[in-house]
């Protein structure tokens, strides 16, 4: 494995950011949340520009690079459920539609007109604007249109995130997918949301430098303070190493390396411990200007601490990462 990104990559990596630098500035994302704006138009550019083709696990690492940087610049569209979520549970390399993946709370029986699916699942990222849903069951995963089931957006903690609570009341689906491996979704959708934590976190501490170097205390940038730089020093080693551990999962995912199912919870940990340290010093850097409106601050780290709360805590990850060690060299 390369464990640094070739010049193809790193073109690609300069390419996303100057996208998304000029289709998803901070003016969108504000547009979005204090007017209601539709970020339609932003999802279909990405479709045009076949982003969503990299939903192939052999352009897993290129993926992690376009979704950190939407996770930098707080994207509003549901290109992260679509692509990390959806795409590898419904087998879709390529999808030209929004879709969600639900992964627990729904049952499949089979009567004598067929499959039908029954329960509800909690906190579906954009379940209630995808328009195919991917449903993991204990006999297997169905894929259901949007139309046919009743999805309920939840008031979440980051007001660009769409989360929904979404019922299946005896909904007929056709025969079950084939070929779907399961485990290896989970491990992708947790890659992603490690991924766009890092880019999170990254546009936090992007905004607590330039605004140390700027802000003036007793003649002298605060950047210039000890303290200051102590916390950003911590802010971004805590940032570089969920970032090695994000894209060590990302190849595990290409290569198809066992290690996949450990590198997921590694990065997922490290994500959520990543975040909870970026979130203090860096409300800690901007005071009390941190805590207002106005302040772009609060976007990134609302979408930093909003993926903690999915598909386990960094917590909950260190415990499997704990049974998984045991279980291998005790």
């Amino acid at each position: 494995m390369l464990f640094e990104f070739d010049s193809d990559q790193q073109l690609w990596q300069k390419t996303v950011r100057e996208v998304t630098a000029k289709e998803c500035p901070p003016t969108l994302i504000r547009s979005v949340v204090d007017g209601g704006a539709d970020p339609a138009s932003l999802w279909k550019s990405y479709l045009g520009m076949g982003w969503t083709e990299l939903a192939d696990p052999d352009a897993a690492v290129e993926l992690a690079i376009v979704v950190e940087e939407l996770g930098r610049a707080t994207d509003p569209t549901p290109f992260l459920a679509t692509t990390t979520q959806y795409a590898p549970l419904a087998g879709d390399s390529g999808p030209d539609h929004a879709g969600a993946a639900v992964y627990d709370g729904v049952k499949a029986y089979r009567d004598s007109s067929g499959w039908v699916l029954h329960g509800t699942a909690l906190r579906v990222l954009d379940g209630d604007r995808a328009e195919q849903i991917a449903v993991a069951t204990e006999t297997g995963v169905f894929t259901v249109a949007a139309d046919k089931v009743t999805a309920k957006r939840s008031a979440v903690f980051d007001p660009v995130l769409h989360v929904a609570d979404v019922t299946f009341d005896a909904v007929r689906v056709d025969d079950p997918l084939t070929g779907i491996d399961v485990e290896r979704a989970r491990h992708i959708a947790l890659t992603g949301l490690a991924l766009s934590t890092v880019g999170a976190c990254q546009r936090v501490l992007d905004l607590a430098l330039d605004h140390v170097r700027n802000r003036q205390q007793f003649g002298v940038a605060i950047g210039s303070f000890q303290a200051v730089k102590h916390r950003a020093t911590d802010m971004h080693v805590a940032i570089q190493r969920a970032r090695a551990l994000a894209y060590f999962a990302a190849l595990t995912v290409a290569e198809n390396d066992p290690r996949r199912r450990l590198a997921a919870s590694m990065a997922k940990a490290a994500a959520g411990e990543c975040q909870s340290l970026v979130f203090r010093n860096g409300l800690q850097l901007f005071g009390a200007m941190g805590f207002t409106w106005e302040n772009d601050l609060q976007f990134a780290l609302k979408r930093a601490r909003a993926a903690e709360h999915m598909l386990g805590s960094a917590s909950e990850h260190r415990a499997l990462i704990a049974e998984e060690y045991r279980a291998t060299f005790v």
